[in-house]
């Protein structure tokens, strides 16, 4: 097997660190929508951090070109798609079944890479994929039906898989920073158009406040930035179990800040989702992808 290319280190390191950042969030997260809508709360967000990266960059858009800011828009398209889809999601199914669903990018992703770039994953690749997802199944599943709740899930999962291929290669022809800020203002506007309709409701109190300034900065304007510049680096289906440690992340916040306690069955799909990830660093062949013309 191929080792680990000092190439891909730095970038690998950064996408774990952002994996440890969005699974951090969840415990505020979580106390922040039980206050406001949940497609407020995401539309807030996202136009909090696009807002103040262009403001701290206001030549960053019109510097990409129009190539680049059609792709931050399709990629930010697929990205406002998937969080809308889970948050419709949630209304029809449990928090535990969304989360391993949503998961499931983890093998779309490659699914997708296959077909858009033409480029289908290798046999180690496969097998990281398969232990993440049972990994995933331990971490967070107690029983499985299908209803309108896990199909709107699924096509979230797609959403996410279809983010991950194209920014995957698009980053690499477009500065990070910019692809970016259109992805994250994209996605707010479209999670804007939904909540709109019913009152965009105002952070109620300054604990919620606290909440959007955490995840509009660290979990999203940061976050996504080193994403992007990651994705310039590695392979799709890499990308994807690499980013199966966010609800590994959560659960180790979870008992640090909240004392929840993990037994033996999350503790055990935390070691294989683990797992996957190292197999993917050790076992993958640097990434050589076809572009994907749009």
């Amino acid at each position: 097997m191929a080792g680990v290319s000092r190439r891909d280190l730095a970038p690998t390191a950064a996408l774990v660190g952002v994996t440890a950042i969005w699974g951090s969030t969840f415990v505020v997260v979580k106390d922040a929508v039980a206050k406001m809508p949940v497609t407020d709360f995401l539309t807030w967000r996202f136009g909090i951090a696009g807002l103040v990266m262009l403001a701290l960059r206001p030549r960053s858009v019109a510097a990409l070109g129009r190539t680049g800011r059609r792709h931050g828009f399709l990629v930010g398209l697929a990205l406002g798609t998937g969080y809308l889809l889970q948050t419709l999601g949630l209304q029809h199914t449990t928090a535990a079944v969304s989360g391993f669903i949503t998961g499931m990018f983890v093998v779309l992703t490659p699914l997708g890479a296959a077909v858009l770039l033409r480029k289908p994953p290798g046999r180690t690749a496969w097998v990281a994929v398969a232990l993440a997802t049972v990994g995933l199944g331990l971490l967070s599943l107690h029983g499985l039906g299908v209803g309108t709740g896990e199909l709107l899930t699924l096509g979230c999962a797609g959403a996410f898989a279809l983010h991950i291929v194209g920014l995957g290669e698009w980053a690499r022809h477009s500065d990070a920073y910019g692809l970016a800020v259109v992805q994250l203002l994209t996605t707010a506007v479209m999670c804007g158009i939904v909540a709109v309709p019913g009152g965009l409701v105002t952070p109620p109190d300054a604990g919620v406040w606290g909440a959007l300034a955490l995840t509009a900065l660290a979990a999203t304007a940061l976050a996504f930035v080193v994403q992007t510049w990651a994705q310039a680096h590695l392979a799709p289906t890499r990308v994807a179990v690499i980013m199966t440690m966010e609800p590994v992340f959560s659960g180790i916040f979870a008992v640090a800040v909240a004392d929840e306690r993990l037994g033996l069955r999350a503790l055990g799909g935390a070691a294989l989702v683990l797992g996957a990830m190292l197999l993917t660093e050790v076992g993958s062949p640097p990434p050589q992808v076809e572009r994907l013309e749009v």
